[in-house]
């Protein structure tokens, strides 16, 4: 089952960095799907950051940075598949 918690809203493509902004809880360890105009893909979330300090949960209206496995763009829509 997806539900959507997130966007896209800055990419980081020199250190594969995405910000998203959070419409519900996330969580490290958790699943997630990343939906847009390139590829769609699923990874683990391993690294999550606010302000350059790492967290392990993040909670509905923080921006977040999380390090991608592939490229992103603005917009793309973050769905939790776990």
């Amino acid at each position: 089952m997806e539900r959507q918690i997130g966007e896209i809203v800055r990419y980081f493509p020199k250190i594969g960095v995405g910000v998203l902004r959070l419409e519900d809880d996330l969580v490290e360890g958790d699943e997630i799907l990343i939906r847009g105009s390139g590829k769609n893909f699923i990874q683990k979330v391993e690294s999550m950051q606010v302000e350059h300090t790492p967290i392990r949960e993040a909670v509905k209206g923080q921006e977040i940075g999380l390090k991608m496995q592939q490229k992103v763009s603005i917009g793309d829509r973050v769905y939790k598949t776990s």
